[in-house]
Parts: C-alpha cells; structure tokens; sequence
C-alpha cells in the first residue's frame, strides 16, 4: 500500500496539498481525517474542494455534520459529503442519521473525526494524520496511508513537492 508524510510549513502548503489531493480523487473514495483541533483538516478539505472545482463557501460541517458538495473528475459531476462528526455522542448517532447510504461507488466521503462513528464507519481508503509540527512549532506534518487498492491508486496519482 501507498504512504506518504511531507511537512507543510504554512497554510499555503495545506492549500497546495489539498489541491494535489484534488488533481488524484478518484469517486467513491473515503477519506478519514484525524488530527486535533486546529490542526487543518477543515483547510484541507475546504482548498481540495475549491481545487476540485467547487465555486462556492466551504464551512466546517460541525454542526450540521455533514455539508454536500458537487465537484467534476473526468467531467463527470461527482457528489463529495464533508463529515464532520466531532459533536457525536456515539456510533448509533452515525448509523441513525442514515449516513452509511453516502459511502457508496459513486461518492466521495471525507470525515474529519473518524473515531466518533467507530465500528459504524465503513474502513477508508486513505487515511490522513495532520499534527502541528513538533520540531518546529510551525507548520504541520502530514501523513497519507492508502488503506485500500483505491487509496493506492489515488496516492499514485499524487504529484505534490511541498515548498522547502
């Protein structure tokens, strides 16, 4: 399987990170985020979205959970569900809520807060680590694990220098 850790030095190097993820999805994808608060998940997916295409506001889905948006890959519209599932209590939330039915060929499923749904998440095919930077309080360090043969495939795809 894939895997790949970079450092982004700054909010730039997440957007360009993002957009490299964009430029790589393939439909059908789940992608799990995890990271403490603060730690860039929402920027990652908001400049992967925006380089995907989508023209309009990018909001966290904390909230509300999860916000849908339509993007193009191959010029075919492909419909990406942004989780945000920080606010769950437990697992049954997740599978009462009837978000399951979104995680489909089809569809691209981004979850920023994986471990609140459990066992009720389906697995994803990459996972994504985002930390502030231990060694130099700047920046994030990133890591990709390709989970699954799409997730391979999807970080093969992956062309991304981060600015050194």
């Amino acid at each position: 399987m894939q895997h790949f850790t970079t450092h982004l030095h700054d909010e730039a190097g997440t957007g360009a990170l993002g957009a490299a993820l964009a430029r790589a999805l393939l439909p059908g994808l789940a992608i799990h985020l995890h990271g403490d608060l603060g730690a860039g998940k929402t920027a990652l997916t908001r400049a992967l979205l925006h380089a995907a295409g989508y023209q309009g506001h990018v909001k966290s889905p904390t909230y509300t959970l999860v916000e849908p948006y339509t993007i193009q890959i191959a010029q075919q519209a492909v419909e990406v569900m942004h989780f945000d599932l920080y606010r769950m209590a437990s697992p049954d939330e997740f599978l009462e809520a009837g978000f399951r039915e979104y995680f489909n060929p089809d569809t691209i499923c981004i979850v920023e807060w994986p471990e609140k749904a459990d066992s009720a998440l389906p697995p994803p095919d990459i996972s994504v680590l985002l930390s502030v930077s231990r060694v130099s309080d700047k920046g994030r360090d990133v890591e990709l694990q390709a989970l699954s043969d799409k997730g391979s495939q999807c970080l093969a795809r992956l062309k991304f220098a981060p600015n050194l």
